[in-house]
């Protein structure tokens, strides 16, 4: 399985509860900070639906 490199590039202070969540439930606590996790089917739909507060680059 493939592996991804996830950064969160912007803040997630006006983003929903739910985004909230997510971001935490993928590993991501501070601005700029970067995680890898293997591209699974579930990884990659919370990575959708972050879409606009991530960057993703695959490893």
């Amino acid at each position: 399985m493939a592996k991804i490199r996830i950064t969160q590039v912007k803040s997630g202070i006006g983003a929903s509860k739910v985004q909230k969540r997510t971001l935490v439930a993928l590993g991501l606590r501070k601005l700029n900070q970067t995680i890898e996790h293997e591209a699974t089917p579930q990884i990659q739909g919370m990575v959708n639906k972050l879409k606009h507060l991530v960057k993703v680059e695959e490893v």
